[in-house]
């Protein structure tokens, strides 16, 4: 920068005599007339961090919209009332009808077994509908009929739709038939949409098979005890509340034992999922930005170190600290706009074009549009993290004496910050954490997430201090370069803190990402034990179980059956409250939400270990007892003697707590949460879930006897059931993997920009060398050297940083077993190498290509 006139006042009038902007204004638009050259690193990583953040945030919202905007067709009907294993009363039904438009079906799992020779008997998802469904939205179907038709009963033959994927397992085509039960119905339509399914999709073991409500009187699957859902819906005429509708219900049969849903509700479990897979997925965004911040903090040094001399020469023409602050900060205000305007477009651009390709997953219509909160909140976060990181370097730089100027331009803006420059940065630091934390939907994760980031951003710089106290104690290697290499690694102003905390933190989320994602998919499919069941069967019949065991024990390689009483229950008190009246943890919700499995036992399960009370005497028969899962009831706040009230079929039954399980899901023995003492519980109609161990070569001979001789028994073969489950892991992660990337992405960036900040010294350096006569493939190899130490040794820190995070998050947040993975410490060890050296070397050659007599004229 050159001046030709002295600098003008503060309030000195133009030449034209009208007033002029202030100095600082305008000296940062005469800095800004060179283009952005030396800031596309600056704009690139506020962009990509608030890019990510608008776009989770914004299609998070598209969702949402899309829950509300279908609430009717989500939930079925404007009211929902479901009850398991038996229907609704007569009674029940006709005041149901009273009220409004009212249809009825059943859901339930079911064995599909095809009539035609070489087809697969298959686990589908049953759904039989009556003529009226469904009153909100359209059942379409492939062929372009309705469902009605494609259903009817023809030749005395029901009909039945069902999805693609079913036609492949079971090995059939249109036209084709399959048992149901002991009823036979003909498959004449493959459907593409059903209204209502939502989040059921997810949570099913097989697809959807449609039949009519008439053909399940043929089948025999309604029987006392079966695990059937019988769900009824109402279309209230225009005007009528459904909230009123829902009082009324509940008012006329306080004791039904169902549970009433209104449109307020629909779609509660996509939402529970839809907030922690957004909050998720969000922190790692926000990481990402955290990631850039540094980017920033390093492009601004780098601008900085190359207006050192500007600066000086300012401040030997008597400009003030001030001026000197305002001006520089000026113009990084405007290119943080800049780049945080680009990621707001970039974010709110993102689900317009991922619409089309995620659609088919989502379990509801995404009403994808520009939402004002989200890309106002992605933007807040930006111009927050931009103040934060050019704050630092800012109120140093405007401390450079004017002696500079006669120093030349490797002098280092360093130093500590005095007390009053660090109040401001620590309050920008604490409005981004509340900004964070208040606009979390857990504030117990956001919370947890800022002390882990306020943890890596002191960890790192300690780790990279830790490292040049070692290089600088390590000795002389006989080795020239790498004597060389490690003194530049704790030389007075080394790139060391800078790299480290540039590549470490994008590492680190990548880190903690994989490890996380591989620990649940390891929960899935590596950790089933050796000796793990082959197969659970539901809805045993109590008068078919003595038929059963003896089939199985007739078929070579089969085990002994386990098996266990099963029926379902509803929380509705816990302690004495009403689950209405109960503020219950998010990670407790699942529990109170739906119904869950009940059991009774005279002796303690398989599986799980008493950790508190004693188990009752078998022969007991006094008051009901109950033995209870102890992270639940840590988390409902219950302990022993407390009661909980479930409703088992349509009965209030309350129950002491007897004893706390800690119980190890992970074996795949039958467990419940709920356990009963006997006396009251084994006179209820129920079933009874059952699993049998097998060698590989018995598997199919079990198979074909159960679903031949036991048509009504569902058939869960449990390596089927882990590769659902591994699918829908695998959507969840493939969504936090390029999330992780971005963060990766933008570590590459903070890493590109940190070499620029050092380029200054690294040219210095390299011209020193060649002056004392040092070739340029022994310069080559020494920074070859230090990168390469640099680049492993920040592997091992954000290894075990981001190690320390995912076992968090496993072992505390979600209570699962901790397994380290080792393969994900070797890519991150070589890719955190090979990111180092790419970067460093290619700085290196441009070093090289430097001729030292510019330098040595001191220019």
């Amino acid at each position: 920068m050159t001046l030709a006139q002295p600098l003008p006042l503060e309030g000195e009038k133009s030449p034209k005599g009208g007033p002029r902007l202030p100095l600082a204004f305008r000296l940062a638009a005469r800095e800004m007339r060179g283009g952005l050259a030396g800031f596309r690193l600056f704009i690139a990583c506020l962009a990509l961090g608030v890019a990510a953040i608008a776009g989770i945030l914004s299609f998070s919202r598209a969702v949402e919209e899309g829950l509300r905007a279908d609430a009717r067709e989500i939930l079925g009907g404007d009211v929902a009332v479901s009850l398991l294993y038996r229907e609704a009363t007569p009674e029940q039904i006709e005041f149901m009808k009273s009220r409004g438009q009212f249809v009825r079906w059943i859901d339930s799992r079911a064995m599909a077994r095809p009539v035609k020779p070489h087809g697969r008997p298959t686990l589908v998802q049953m759904k039989a509908v009556e003529p009226d469904y469904p009153l909100y939205g359209v059942t379409e179907l492939k062929g372009g009929g309705t469902l009605a038709d494609a259903l009817a009963q023809r030749n005395g033959v029901w009909g039945a739709v069902v999805e693609d994927s079913a036609l492949r397992r079971m090995n059939v085509a249109l036209g084709d038939r399959v048992r149901i039960g002991d009823a036979t119905v003909e498959v004449r339509d493959v459907l593409t949409r059903e209204p209502d399914r939502g989040l059921n999709a997810f949570a099913s073991l097989g697809p959807r098979l449609m039949i009519p409500f008439a053909a399940v009187a043929d089948t025999g699957l309604v029987q006392p005890g079966s695990l059937l859902n019988w769900e009824y819906r109402l279309r209230l005429p225009p005007g009528t509340s459904d909230k009123a509708t829902i009082d009324a219900l509940k008012s006329r049969f306080p004791d039904a034992g169902w549970r009433v849903r209104g449109l307020a509700e629909a779609g509660g479990g996509i939402r529970f999922w839809l907030d922690r897979l957004t909050q998720f997925i969000g922190l790692i965004g926000l990481s990402s930005l955290l990631v850039g911040g540094v980017g920033v903090g390093n492009a601004i040094a780098s601008f900085l170190a190359g207006r050192l001399r500007t600066i000086a020469i300012l401040k030997c023409l008597g400009a003030p600290e001030r001026l000197v602050f305002s001006t520089y900060f000026v113009q990084l205000a405007a290119l943080a706009l800049l780049g945080v305007l680009l990621g707001v477009v970039i974010g709110g651009a993102l689900p317009f074009l991922a619409q089309s390709l995620i659609a088919d997953v989502l379990p509801v219509r995404a009403r994808v549009a520009l939402y004002a909160e989200p890309l106002a909140i992605a933007g807040a976060f930006g111009l927050l993290v931009a103040l934060l990181f050019t704050l630092v370097p800012l109120l140093r730089a405007r401390r450079i004496p004017a002696a500079t100027l006669m120093r030349g331009a490797v002098v280092a803006v360093a130093g500590r910050l005095p007390w009053r420059d660090a109040l401001p940065i620590l309050a920008v630091a604490l409005a981004l954490a509340a900004f964070t934390i208040f606009t979390a939907d857990s504030r117990r994760i956001a919370v947890w997430f800022v002390l882990g980031a306020v943890g890596a951003f002191i960890a790192f710089p300690l780790l990279a201090r830790l490292l040049m106290f070692v290089a600088a104690r390590a000795g002389k290697p006989r080795l020239a370069g790498l004597r060389l290499a490690l003194a530049n690694l704790h030389r007075p102003g080394a790139p060391t803190p800078i790299v480290m905390l540039s590549l470490g933190l994008g590492l680190t989320v990548l880190v903690a990402t994989a490890l996380i994602e591989g620990n649940l998919r390891e929960q899935l499919t590596r950790r089933i034990p050796s000796d793990a069941p082959a197969f659970f069967f539901v809805d045993i019949q109590s008068n078919q179980i003595q038929e059963f065991e003896k089939t199985l024990a007739a078929i070579a390689g089969a085990g002994p059956l386990d098996k266990v009483p099963s029926l379902r229950g509803r929380i509705v008190r816990i302690g004495g409250k009403p689950v209405s009246e109960i503020a219950v943890p998010s990670e407790a919700r699942w529990a109170v939400e739906g119904d869950r499995g009940v059991t009774y036992s005279a002796k303690p399960p398989e599986g799980s270990r008493i950790v508190a009370g004693e188990w009752w005497p078998a022969d007991y028969r006094g008051p009901q007892l109950i033995s209870f899962d102890e992270a639940l009831a840590r988390a409902f706040g219950l302990g022993l003697g407390d009661t909980i009230t479930v409703n088992v079929l349509g009965r209030d039954i309350e129950a002491t707590i007897a004893s706390l399980r800690r119980i190890e899901w992970t074996t795949l023995a039958i467990n419940f949460v709920f356990v009963y003492s006997p006396g009251l519980l084994d006179k209820a109609p129920h079933t009874f879930l059952a699993t049998v161990k097998a060698r590989p070569d018995a598997e199919d001979a079990i198979f074909t006897a159960v679903t031949d001789h036991f048509p009504n028994v569902t058939v869960v073969r449990i390596r089927d059931a882990v590769e659902t489950a591994a699918g829908v892991l695998g959507n969840i992660g493939l969504a936090s993997r390029v999330i992780g990337f971005l963060s990766i992405l933008a570590g590459v960036l903070v890493l590109a920009g940190a070499m620029l900040a050092t380029q200054q010294r690294r040219v210095h350096e390299a011209v020193v060398m060649k002056v004392l006569g040092a070739t340029r493939a022994r310069i080559a190899g020494i920074f070859a050297w230090e990168f390469a130490a640099l680049g492993l040794a920040t592997a091992f820190a954000a290894l075990g940083v981001g190690t320390a995070a995912a076992y968090f998050v496993i072992s505390r947040l979600m209570g699962l077993d901790w397994t380290f993975l080792p393969t994900v410490a070797v890519a991150v060890a070589l890719g955190a190498t090979a990111l180092t050296l790419a970067f460093g070397l290619a700085g290196t050659l441009s070093a090289l290509r430097q001729r030292p007599l510019a330098l040595l004229r001191n220019e």
